[in-house]
């Protein structure tokens, strides 16, 4: 039955490696617009890091929220809420099976890259790294990132073509000063000219972080 206000709740949570309790790191994986949990797991393909679990949330409807990410937040509820609450809820999971959180790590690109960074963001601990891969925080320009707690030296991977349609090179910009600001190490990477898509200078990045 459809949860309309928890839309994402108990959707199919799609995993590839070995479980988390015996990996040596676990990735969360989060699809963009239209796309699904399979389809984000090709990323795990690319990575080839046989020792790391990894865990792909499926959302409702194939979109987690329904408007642009710089759209006013509560355009994008409940979605952006519920989406959120997967992640969370994901995290928790993992830490129940006896991994910390500095094993854990987050990998989204397009909208899932926005609600990872935003999860994160809302979150912050120490995890094993924060991918976003064409994306950034949440919310329209002059949203206030008054977000608590600290990353404490978390690597933070931002990749962005300066021309996506999609997403204004500005806020892959804030969100870096975000994450500094916040205590991460962050690597934010423009690429001139590049699609909507990931290249693998950026797949090359995310490797050489997880090792």
């Amino acid at each position: 039955m459809h949860n309309t206000s928890d839309p994402h709740a108990g959707q199919r949570v799609v995993a590839r490696g070995p479980r988390p309790a015996a990996a040596r790191l676990t990735m969360i994986l989060v699809h963009g617009r239209g796309a699904t949990a399979e389809s984000i797991l090709t990323l795990a393909d690319e990575l080839a890091l046989d020792d790391v679990a990894f865990l792909a949330p499926q959302a409702a409807g194939n979109t987690w929220y329904p408007y642009s990410f710089l759209a006013p937040i509560p355009q994008n509820e409940p979605g952006l809420t519920s989406a959120i609450g997967v992640l969370a809820a994901l995290v928790a999971q993992v830490q129940r099976d006896g991994v910390d959180t500095q094993r854990i790590g987050l990998i989204g690109f397009s909208q899932g890259a926005c609600l990872s960074l935003e999860y994160a963001a809302r979150h912050a601990r120490r995890y094993a790294g924060v991918f976003g891969l064409s994306g950034g925080v949440i919310g329209p320009p002059g949203t206030p990132r008054t977000y608590a707690g600290t990353f404490d030296g978390t690597p933070v991977f931002l990749g962005c073509s300066d021309v996506d349609a999609h997403i204004p090179v500005e806020r892959v910009q804030e969100s870096a000063d975000v994450f500094r600001r916040m205590g991460a190490t962050v690597d934010a990477r423009i690429y001139p000219g590049m699609g909507h898509t990931v290249n693998a200078d950026e797949i090359a990045a995310v490797r050489t972080i997880l090792g």
